[in-house]
């Protein structure tokens, strides 16, 4: 298998690409593995702007994998996980039980997370958390099964 593509969306309303470490970091990670990260970007917590750059990074550019940033806790404006559900077909629940898993052998406040992981098509779509620290430690729990996972969703047998 080739090269594993994603693009990260950050879902904020405060912060700009500049101020996006969340994200930054995760495409460090990313380039660790010797992936790429064709895309990134910083979208307002709104449904239908992270529904949308979902849907752009799933079917113009092509991704393997979209990594949202944020939006996927308790405060009224995190609206992450409701806008993956309205354009994901299957849900992928054990990756976001794997996350919580791991995060919470850190901080007893990864059973606050609502972060889903979902597949559109061939593509997978992981809601990270958006603080640096936290989108670290859930890349943690799941980068080991993203090759497999891909492999999977591109249609190879196992």
């Amino acid at each position: 298998m080739g090269t594993i593509t994603f693009a990260i969306v950050t879902c904020s309303d405060t912060r700009d690409i500049s101020q996006d470490t969340a994200g930054s970091a995760l495409e460090e990670l990313i380039a660790h593995e010797g992936w790429t990260c064709v895309d990134r970007s910083v979208v307002k917590d709104e449904r239908t702007e992270i529904s949308q750059a979902i849907v752009y990074a799933c079917d113009q550019l092509d991704v393997d994998v979209v990594l949202t940033c944020g939006g996927s806790g308790l405060s009224l404006r995190d609206v992450t996980p409701e806008a993956t559900m309205d354009v994901c077909d299957r849900m992928v629940p054990g990756i976001a039980e794997g996350m919580r898993a791991h995060s919470l052998t850190i901080t007893p406040y990864a059973m606050l997370s609502r972060a889903v992981c979902m597949q559109r098509g061939r593509h997978l779509v992981i809601n990270l958390p958006g603080s640096e620290k936290a989108a670290r430690e859930n890349w943690e729990g799941v980068v080991g099964v993203l090759p497999h996972a891909i492999k999977m969703t591109g249609g190879a047998g196992h």
